[in-house]
Parts: structure tokens; sequence; C-alpha cells
């Protein structure tokens, strides 16, 4: 049977890999983790809903265009299947009005060695984010003997995840500057949560950014 999942680091020579889809992508409601990501200026503010065709099209052009490089190049490319992202999701502990889309699979899927593992996402809009990715690792589970195939504890993302307030139009951005120097940050420390485009690979060494999208509770995970 086939050897389809080995990567230790993000250098070594490219033989297959996973390409996003923007189909049926959204501009997501806001939520606790995600102001941060809109400035407050932005005409785009307060706006959530389906994007654009013509910017669903262009980003699918891009992405078609970079698969053609890397098949003629002789690497194997493997594509998500997209969901309705524009519809409302729920848990026992929180409600969102849309998910946003599976364009970017670095954010939701960590490579280590023969182990790909879902990430533990703060964003609630992208809870079921993994579930485009999931054929895809049926795939390589029935192919390869060797593939491991993993969750991170998913967090809950509670409003107890999160630091209220936190991006409150009046705070200057000198003040932001202040914050993200003493690693303070919208999501708090009472479960692990990371995006693992925040994880750089080299070999069994894991080096993770503290950030907006990933908090310290996620690295003693990790370490642990």
């Amino acid at each position: 049977m086939a050897k389809i999942v080995s990567s230790w680091n993000d250098w070594d020579p490219l033989k297959r890999v996973i390409v996003g889809r923007c189909d049926n992508s959204v501009i997501p409601p806001e939520e606790p983790a995600t102001s941060e990501k809109v400035p407050v200026d932005s005409e785009m503010r307060g706006i959530w809903g389906l994007r654009p065709l013509e910017t669903v099209e262009r980003g699918n052009e891009c992405l078609e265009n970079l698969v053609k490089i890397l098949e003629d190049r002789g690497v194997v490319v493997d594509r998500p299947t997209p969901l309705q992202w524009n519809q409302a999701i729920g848990t026992p502990d929180f409600r969102n009005d849309s998910m946003m889309t599976c364009m970017p699979p670095r954010d939701i899927l960590l490579t280590i060695g023969n182990e790909i593992m879902a990430a533990a996402n703060s964003f609630r809009c992208r809870y079921f984010e993994y579930l485009a990715y999931w054929p895809l690792m049926e795939e390589y589970f029935e192919q390869d003997p060797d593939f491991k195939w993993t969750q991170a504890p998913r967090p809950r993302l509670t409003d107890r995840s999160y630091k209220h307030n936190y991006f409150d139009e009046k705070i200057t951005l000198e003040e932001r500057l202040v914050r993200t120097a003493n690693k303070d940050f919208v999501t708090t420390e009472v479960e692990p949560m990371w995006d693992a485009a925040d994880v750089m690979r080299m070999g069994k060494d894991l080096f993770i950014q503290h950030g907006l999208t990933t908090n310290r509770a996620a690295m003693d995970w990790f370490q642990r």
C-alpha cells in the first residue's frame, strides 16, 4: 500500500499537497475572536454574508493557477470538498450565523511526520471547517496503513475563552502595540486554542507563535 503522509518540515522537496477552494466563501459575522481581523475604519465592519461571486471566482482562478504550477512539476494535488458555509452552526455552548471557507488548509491541518492533526481553532465560525478535509483523510486512512489521523482536543469556545471588549474602538494603535508586546491577546488561557498555521515544523521540534489565534495553553498542551 502507498505511503501518502510523511512530512517533517516546510522545506523538503514537495511531493503531495492539499490546495484549498474558495467555493461558497463567507465573510463571517463578528464574534469575540475575529474583530481584530477587520480594521476599525474598514467598510467591512458589521458586514457579513456570502463573498461577492467575482472575488470567489478570482480566488479560485488563483488557486487553479497554483495547482497547475505544482502539477507541472510533478506534485500530486488534492482538494477539499467545500461545504455550504453560509449556514448557521451551533453547539451546546455557542451559536454562529455562518461558517467561513476552506481556502487555507494550513490553518486547519498540521502534518507531523505520518500524522495529520486537525487544529483547535479559536474562531467559532471555523468550528466545523475540518469537515471539508474529512473525505481526503478517509482516503489517506484507507490507502496508507501508517497514516495517523488525529484531532486535537476541541475547545468549547464559551465566553470564558475570550476577553470581553478587548477590541474596544477607543483603544489607540499605540495601546494595541503595547498589548501585543506584553503578549496580551483576545484569547484567555482556560483551554488550548491554536491555528495550525501558527506552528512551524523542524523535525520533532515545533516553533509555535503566540498571538490572536493561538494561546499559551496550546503551547503547554503541545509540550506535554
